[in-house]
């Protein structure tokens, strides 16, 4: 196996969830608003719902071949060339995600924080810095985890106490005003993003040194992370209306321009940068990782950080190319990303375990036969 570490069930779970918070922190709210206005926390919901149900399908793949990664059992289950073709396609949508996790990192701060610096110099400074943590490899990615969730949390409370005492509630009435068609909608943008993307734990599943807690500990980051989403977007929407909310790119973070106590402690909203530069590091770092990992695979390779310099120069070229502009990004989001999505993070799956219920039907009857 071409990665020795072992992570525990508490570090998967926490890396599962600074995965669903990444990029979902401040582009959710807006994402989910755009549709379903006032009623996003309900969409919310649903999403969240749906998403949970999709970690029972990734843990029931995952146990089934607890010692071998998505790419490992897909050649075994599918054959070695059919198994191959579709582990290189599996690589392509978790590169193909990691370029446009880099690329919202780098149109967050070119926009909100460092205006007159080029893109591309803010791509390549955050991915010299996940190129590392690839490098060191799942074990020591998991223990930042641990060190910097409770960094994560403490920072939600804060924002969550500070903007408590501009909560109206009257701002997410009339409830399914439009009916239940926009929230069904908006839910379905939401499942694609970020739910269907945690296909690629499949890949870490066999590094969890008790494989029965990987399961549990999918489950548990998915429904954290999906909670932390579901409170953020109820509070975009309590605070600075749905309308507003619809018409900034980052409501959460706008959210945060909105504290105000005793007119001293007044527009924190570094509190919501540094929750979403940590998560989103985990989130990028962990999509290089599966990218990296999944190919040398493929390749039959015995090490896969000769591919980390390569792979993150192409990255960089990648995340330019993948999303021209801001714009472009989100049309993508909206539009196209949770049919892409669908493909990898629901139908591959089924297939998969499709395939393997029907080899082992099948090889007891040919053994019955012989006998």
């Amino acid at each position: 196996m071409l990665e020795n570490g072992k992570i525990n069930g508490k570090q998967f779970s926490v890396l599962v969830f600074m995965f669903t918070t990444g990029s979902s922190l401040l582009l959710a709210p807006s994402m989910l608003t755009s549709e379903a206005k006032q009623d996003a926390w309900l969409a919310a919901i649903l999403g969240v719902v749906v998403g949970i149900s999709l970690t029972w399908l990734y843990q029931s793949l995952g146990n089934l071949y607890s010692d071998m990664t998505l790419v490992e059992y897909s050649e075994k289950i599918l054959g070695k060339w059919i198994g191959k073709a579709l582990s290189l396609l599996f690589f392509t949508f978790s590169f193909i995600l990691a370029a446009l996790v880099l690329r919202n990192i780098g149109d967050f701060i070119s926009t909100q924080i460092m205006p007159e610096t080029p893109i591309q110099s803010i791509h390549i400074l955050f991915l010299i810095i996940v190129m590392m943590g690839t490098r060191y490899g799942l074990e020591t990615l998991a223990r930042a985890g641990e060190i910097l969730f409770p960094v994560f949390i403490v920072l939600f409370l804060l924002l969550f106490i500070f903007i408590s005492p501009q909560i109206e509630l009257e701002k997410i009435q009339p409830i399914l005003k439009e009916g239940i068609n926009p929230v069904l909608r908006s839910s379905l943008l939401f499942i694609g993003f970020p739910f269907l993307e945690l296909v690629i734990f499949l890949m870490i599943f066999p590094f969890v040194n008790k494989p029965k807690e990987a399961g549990k500990a999918l489950f548990m980051g998915t429904w954290m992370g999906g909670l932390i989403v579901i409170l953020l977007t109820a509070l975009a929407i309590m605070v600075i209306g749905a309308d507003y909310a619809t018409s900034k790119l980052y409501p959460s973070y706008f959210l945060a321009h909105k504290i105000n106590i005793g007119n001293f402690l007044q527009r924190i909203e570094a509190i919501v940068a540094i929750m979403w530069f940590i998560s989103i590091f985990f989130k990028l770092t962990i999509c290089f990782y599966v990218s990296t990992l999944s190919l040398a695979q493929i390749l039959n390779l015995k090490e896969y950080r000769m591919l980390v310099f390569p792979l993150g120069m192409i990255l960089i070229v990648l995340s330019i190319i993948s999303s021209p502009n801001i714009a472009y990004g989100v049309n993508v989001i909206l539009k196209l990303w949770t049919t892409y999505a669908l493909t990898f993070g629901l139908f591959l799956p089924l297939l998969l375990l499709g395939m393997a219920a029907v080899r082992r039907n099948v090889k007891p009857k040919s053994d019955k036969k012989e006998g």
